[in-house]
């Protein structure tokens, strides 16, 4: 809880109106909570130190522990290839290696990838996967001093499907109020009796169609009693690399099975869908086949001495479905991890990844063949690549290169928050190349959302204050945003007229720290400029301002976060 005291004399911003930060917007609302996401775990190269048994790359995942334990996570999900020969003694040293964040009070889930599922010699290592993880039962996890915990509940397989599939499509829930969330994890690798050819290389067994039917009940908004829903499974939608889809066979095959289950994910409120396999840190929105329905798709940063390339967007083998893909974010041959924070109806994206880069693949492992450290891993350097955020109570809109912002509006209890002005400048693209050599330009994906402030004592007859949550409007690596006015409306009876001719009355924002501040202290650049009046195209960056006509507050700003309307006094 925030310091209120502490907020006046550092800020300056006087809340006599704005309860939010005195206490928690809802009843309903419980603690905010995280969970972590890490991607494939292969070595594939010599190991001269020793420290990566068994293809398992144990000194690169000791370091992404280090980074959960330290984030206060509750749980960490793989996204299956957690070792690079599936070997049952690589795979029990994958267990070994999970077992630091075990020991600090940290669930691990973990599902098949296709290299633990490469061998008919072990059943495609499935009785053994299920062996290694009865937590994807019961949630149910053993520290090295021989204590217990449980995380999760409602654990559910697809059981009446095949018993073979227990423990490996699998599903859970955790949180409490409005922060519970459901996780819908995905395996259609072959089984022991179940092995079915697909056009690529990679087999099937219990397919998606085969699943279908517990997908869509575990995803039912209507039964499932939790406010967010996560899908995972090791294969993409649509990949970068990888052609193989999570639907047996290249992107243009069973497209009534990708119809049926795009539809399911949009219409039980999936924001996200996450997998890994590519080895790279790669955002999208993926559209079905059908065009009825789409999802933003997350695939997962290497935790590997493998980093792949994205295939060109003309290779023969996509089919003509990379038209269905539009590309938000990319970053190749780094390797990094995800935190997510769910707090009320809002959900919060991290990508952490080391500030080198660049690193080679396989026997280049990290800086090339030849030098003392080939097939070493350095000590890695983590540092915050991308934030991104929705909230369930939001919008969101796509705008490509050279649009305008102006499409972003969005109102929640009678308060209106809109951007006024403002374009897509970004001249990003990634590297998945055309025949010209040509990326593909990078398209924003920027979200609202609301947090509703509850009156409290000190607030008198003064409603409530909504807060408005935006993001999107930034760009991988970068501390600012483009040049945007965004407003929002008040509610006259709340506000002294001197007040706003004083200069003492306007947006606010919360910064990194939690503080509140009038929202143009928080840009890069420009001048705090205030103006009795509505906004004009050509004010500066800094310029700030209120519409009494209309009562609207304005300001000219580079930087997105959470923003209200309420009371400031000058530092």
């Amino acid at each position: 809880m925030m310091n209120i005291g502490g907020l006046f004399r550092k800020t300056g911003v006087v809340f006599a109106l704005f309860v939010l930060l005195s206490g928690r917007p809802s009843v309903l609302w419980a603690e905010a909570w995280k969970f972590g996401v890490m991607g494939d775990t292969q070595w594939t190269t010599a190991d001269p130190s020793g420290q990566n048994p068994h293809t398992v790359p144990v000194s690169i995942i000791r370091q992404v522990n280090r980074q959960f334990i330290d984030a206060g996570v509750k749980f960490v999900i793989q996204v299956g290839d957690l070792s690079d020969d599936g070997k049952e003694i690589s795979e029990e040293e994958r267990v070994a290696a999970a077992q630091p964040l075990i020991d600090a009070g940290i669930g691990f889930f973990a599902f098949r990838g296709n290299h633990e599922a490469k061998s008919a010699e072990n059943g495609y290592g499935a009785p053994g996967f299920r062996q290694r993880y009865p937590q994807n039962r019961d949630g149910g996890f053993t520290k090295s001093d021989g204590g217990s915990f449980t995380v999760g509940s409602n654990f559910s397989s697809p059981v009446k499907i095949s018993r073979d599939l227990d423990g490996l499509s699998y599903s859970f829930d955790f949180g409490e109020g409005q922060e519970r969330a459901r996780f819908v994890i995905i395996d259609n690798w072959p089984l022991p009796g179940r092995l079915v050819a697909n056009s690529t290389h990679y087999p099937s067994g219990y397919t998606i169609a085969d699943q279908q039917p517990w997908i869509s009940a575990q995803l039912d908004k209507h039964n499932r009693k939790t406010p967010h829903v996560f899908v995972l499974s090791h294969q993409p939608l649509i990949g970068e690399g990888h052609q193989d889809t999570l639907f047996s066979g290249f992107a243009n095959e069973h497209p009534e099975w990708q119809n049926r289950f795009f539809e399911s994910l949009q219409s039980n409120g999936v924001r996200l869908f996450i997998c890994g396999h590519d080895h790279i840190h790669q955002r999208s929105v993926i559209t079905s086949p059908d065009g009825k329905s789409k999802v933003e798709q997350l695939i997962v940063q290497s935790n590997s001495s493998k980093f792949y390339t994205p295939k060109s967007l003309d290779d023969t083998n996509w089919f003509g479905q990379k038209s269905r893909e539009i590309s938000v974010s990319q970053e190749r041959e780094s390797v990094g991890y995800y935190i997510f924070t769910i707090d009320g109806p809002s959900v919060t994206v991290d990508y952490w990844a080391d500030d080198h880069g660049h690193w080679q693949s396989d026997a280049n492992f990290p800086q090339g063949a030849g030098r003392a450290d080939t097939g070493v891993t350095p000590q890695f350097h983590f540092v915050k690549k991308e934030r991104w955020s929705y909230s369930l109570n939001g919008k969101q809109f796509l705008v490509p290169q050279g649009a305008s912002y102006t499409v972003v509006r969005d109102r929640f209890n009678g308060c209106e928050a809109r951007i006024l002005d403002g374009l897509n400048t970004s001249e990003s693209r990634d590297a998945s190349l055309d025949s010209t050599g040509q990326g593909r330009p990078l398209t924003k994906v920027v979200n609202t959302g609301w947090i509703a402030a509850k009156p409290s004592r000190h607030s008198g007859k003064n409603p409530a204050i909504p807060v408005f949550q935006l993001s999107g409007l930034g760009e991988s690596g970068s501390d600012h945003t483009d040049h945007y006015v965004l407003s929002m409306s008040y509610d006259p009876a709340t506000v002294r007229q001197k007040n706003i001719a004083s200069g003492g009355f306007g947006l606010v924002t919360q910064d990194a720290a939690g503080r509140w501040l009038n929202a143009v202290e928080a840009n890069s650049g420009g001048a705090a400029t205030f103006i009795d009046g509505p906004w004009r195209r050509g004010y500066a960056l800094g310029s700030h301002g209120i519409d009494r006509k209309h009562h609207r507050a304005w300001a000219v700003l580079n930087h997105e976060g959470a923003f209200a309307v309420a009371n400031f006094s000058a530092h």
